[in-house]
């Protein structure tokens, strides 16, 4: 029986009886309306677990693919972010899967131009807002002449 707001004596020998557990986690035990289940060594053998969370894409207009071709629409000049200050290189893509991106053209120089054909892969410039992808150089159009001499 409970009396005036004392725990009934059959809760108090089962909180006092169990000595491998810690105080604050048999009072939870007390007032808990479920059971903490785990799995048994069967169950983890097999693989049923809790389900796993998915890994979200930081690049889901590439459809899970590790690059893109693509056809550059328009090269622009961006500025960016607040303490940074320069002329950062993009240019808007159309992939192969019909996506419109925007992507980053790093390193010093390009000759990209519209209708270039571009691979584009994930990543993000970190002070362009919006920009979520690279040009990847040296493939297809997407090469810096002055580096190359010319043999003959």
């Amino acid at each position: 029986e409970i009396q005036s707001g004392l725990v009934h004596q059959t809760m108090l020998s089962r909180f006092m009886s169990n000595t491998w557990c810690t105080p604050l986690r048999q009072a939870q035990r007390l007032f808990s309306s479920t059971t903490t289940m785990q799995a048994t060594l069967n169950q983890i053998k097999r693989g049923s677990g809790p389900p796993r969370r998915k890994k979200i894409s930081t690049a889901p207009q590439l459809d899970q693919c590790p690059q893109r071709k693509g056809v550059v629409l328009r090269v622009m000049v961006l500025k960016p972010k607040k303490p940074n200050s320069a002329q950062r290189k993009a240019c808007r893509v159309r992939l192969t899967n019909g996506n419109v991106v925007s992507a980053y053209i790093p390193g010093e120089g390009h000759d990209a131009q519209e209708h270039s054909i571009v691979y584009v892969r994930g990543g993000r410039c970190q002070d362009l807002p919006g920009v979520k992808y690279h040009v990847i150089r040296g493939a297809d159009a997407c090469i810096d002449k002055k580096y190359y001499k010319h043999r003959g």
